[in-house]
């Protein structure tokens, strides 16, 4: 066990664009952060990169540099680390696929004239969206192909030796006729041909358009990998780490990091999480031995892709008083050695309602190293203060003082 202990805050998708709505500043400029105000005067604060030249945007690829795995050497998938999360067996021939289940439009049109309206069902619930996926699973469930129940809308898909093809992700393509993004695999495309005939009269998204809720009638494959094989968290960083998450991938991450995975109750990737719950999970491994906590939060994340500044703002404001502001009070309080890492993983710009690779904020705070700055924490002033960490998988040995 180590003597100083670490932390990790990360913002899924919280970096963004500034936006006219908000008076030309970010949703992380704009929102009231008390915490990070106080953290950011006696932090480093800089840009970083997550995302390698040339390599797709997404949580995995990010979260993978932010925990100090070099994607271009690790990153095999999206859906194979979500796989290991919900424990779904996966031999080296075997692909995964992310199975969201999504809301078409559901227009008198064909299937393929359909316009993709909310990655995400409305948040649905997981517990609505298992009783969905086994109606899936009872029509296109056999040998080859194997549905598995995640989280909210996230599930996962197991093709038997399966084959890694180009599949588009469905927040990318929001509000976009679905004809050009569809699989060119003849087999994924009649199965997500046939989900939405089983779903679109489902009772349960009849009940949900009644409630004014959006429909969860298309089942929407992408992210296809094969098995991840990533080193030991601990050998390679020499502490012992948890992950704190409602979110399967980043759970998988840890799995396969030989990490601990905390499970908090009501944690559910929405804007309306417990993140009470998060922060003192993160404290209690803190005091029982752990070294080193990710407290991953992905609201700011989901925002971003239903294109809501107002929301946005509001997650970073969760995220700063319920979490940032409670728990470096309740370390401070036991007088804990500490280092905090706070920053996004990537952008989720409200404008494009999806990923980019832009470089991202950071802040680091040394409860032993304590600094005398100025600025605040945001885009713009960690643009200005010139520190540029080009590498993001190097930025956890800047947070473990290993480099």
């Amino acid at each position: 066990m180590s003597d100083r202990k670490y932390v990790v805050v990360l913002g899924d998708g919280m970096a963004d664009e500034p936006i006219g709505e908000l008076g030309g500043k970010t949703p992380l400029e704009y929102a009231d952060t008390p915490a990070l105000d106080r953290l950011s005067k006696c932090s480093e604060i800089g840009m970083v990169y997550t995302i390698p030249e040339g390599m797709k945007p997404g949580s995995d690829t990010a979260n993978l540099s932010v925990l100090g795995y070099n994607p271009k050497e690790y990153y095999s998938g999206r859906s194979p680390l979500e796989a290991l999360s919900i424990g779904v067996p996966m031999s080296d021939t075997d692909v995964a696929l992310r199975c969201n289940i999504v809301t078409l439009s559901q227009e008198d049109a064909p299937f393929e004239e359909q316009t993709i309206i909310d990655h995400s069902s409305g948040e649905i619930s997981t517990e609505e969206c298992a009783v969905l996926l086994e109606a899936v699973k009872k029509e296109l469930e056999d040998e080859t192909y194997q549905f598995y129940v995640g989280t909210s809308y996230r599930h996962c898909l197991i093709w038997k030796d399966g084959r890694i093809i180009e599949l588009s992700q469905p927040h990318d393509v929001l509000g976009r006729v679905i004809a050009p993004y569809l699989p060119a695999d003849e087999k994924l495309l009649s199965m997500m041909k046939k989900s939405y005939e089983i779903l679109k009269d489902h009772p349960i998204n009849q009940e949900r358009k009644k409630r004014g809720l959006n429909p969860a009638n298309c089942c929407w494959f992408w992210g296809a990998g094969t098995k991840p094989h990533l080193d030991s968290f601990q050998e390679k960083n020499g502490v012992k780490g948890v992950m704190i998450s409602a979110v399967d991938l980043l759970k998988g991450i840890a799995v396969g990091a030989g990490m601990d995975v905390a499970c908090v109750e009501g944690a559910n990737a929405g804007l309306n999480t417990n993140y009470e719950g998060k922060w003192k999970a993160a404290f209690h491994a803190l005091e029982e031995g752990v070294d080193f906590a990710y407290i991953h939060v992905e609201a700011p994340d989901e925002m971003g892709h239903q294109g809501s500044a107002q929301r946005k703002v509001k997650a970073v404001e969760y995220l700063d008083r319920r979490i940032i502001e409670p728990l470096t009070d309740a370390m401070d309080a036991v007088h804990m050695n500490y280092r905090l890492l706070v920053m996004p993983d990537h952008p989720t710009p409200v404008r494009v309602r999806t990923h980019t690779s832009d470089c991202v904020p950071y802040l680091l705070y040394d409860s032993e190293d304590l600094k005398e700055e100025k600025w605040n924490y945001n885009e713009r002033e960690a643009r200005e203060s010139r520190n540029l960490i080009l590498e993001g998988h190097t930025i956890i040995d800047k947070l473990l003082k290993k480099a």
